[in-house]
């Protein structure tokens, strides 16, 4: 589904303030593929999914989408087919708009309808039962602004809205890193359900390194631009967090990864 060959990215060239993150950085993700990435600040995750959205182009490299070459195509043309999530519960919402109205303006972006379209009855209909699938009951709450909303239920939404016309792609990026201990396993609960439904391929960045061996079927570590571990569900199974950061010390000859990721052990 997703491939990135020999990708270079380099911020700032040639000045004093010059910073290589990607040097031939190469990547395969199989069609249906659920990835955990984990790594230290610094590590390239954020500049990786940067690349892929069209938020940065690449130096040099090709990345290839279901087969297509999207190395130079626009971010909102890459936007149709792929979903982001963000760490913050109030990015990717207009929080003076309703439900409906958010989730209308999501089914418009992706070009289920022209985007002069007036949304339906039926539309309406189709948004309450999807929220269903939320257990918050805001199905009964189409016609309330999104900015009322509690951090929880405001990234629930967002995620309704990042598939509310399946991607082919999903990027989630820390988007738990932000809610209470309860909310996160709650939103964690429904990303894995909402994958699992559609069969979307998902990348997930996470801190918590538990959640990166609980979820997805592959757990990428990286370090300085460079994945220094890949596991397979197989690797996985009864790994422990200390099992993880032992086989991360070894790869990379990092002793830590970051004081935050132990924070959540």
């Amino acid at each position: 589904m997703l491939m990135m060959q020999h990708v270079k990215k380099t911020f700032n060239p040639n000045t004093i303030n010059e910073k290589k993150v990607f040097d031939d950085f190469n990547l395969t993700v199989n069609d249906g593929d659920f990835i955990t990435i984990v790594g230290s600040n610094g590590a390239g995750k954020s500049t990786l999914f940067n690349l892929i959205t069209g938020t940065y182009y690449a130096d040099e490299g090709h990345i290839f989408l279901d087969n297509e070459n999207i190395t130079y195509l626009s971010d909102y043309k890459r936007a149709k087919v792929i979903g982001h999530l963000f760490q913050d519960p109030l990015s990717g919402t207009a929080p003076h708009m309703t439900i409906a109205e958010n989730l209308a303006l999501a089914y418009l972006r992706a070009g289920k309808k022209g985007i002069m379209s007036r949304i339906t009855k039926q539309d309406r209909a189709m948004f309450a039962n999807e929220l269903k699938q939320l257990d918050m009951g805001l199905e009964d709450r189409l016609d309330v602004p999104v900015g009322t909303l509690s951090g929880g239920q405001r990234q629930a939404l967002t995620l309704l809205m990042a598939v509310i016309v399946p991607p082919k792609l999903l990027l989630l990026d820390e988007h738990t890193a932000a809610l209470d201990p309860k909310a996160a396993q709650s939103i964690l609960e429904i990303t894995q359900r909402i994958v699992d439904k559609h069969h979307i391929t998902c990348l997930m960045i996470t801190h918590n390194l538990q959640f990166a061996l609980d979820m997805g079927n592959r757990t990428l570590m990286m370090q300085g631009g460079k994945i220094v571990l890949d596991l397979d569900s197989k690797a996985k199974e009864g790994m422990n967090v200390n099992d993880l950061l032992d086989r991360f010390r070894q790869e990379s000859g990092s002793q830590i990864i970051s004081d935050r990721m132990l924070l959540d052990e």
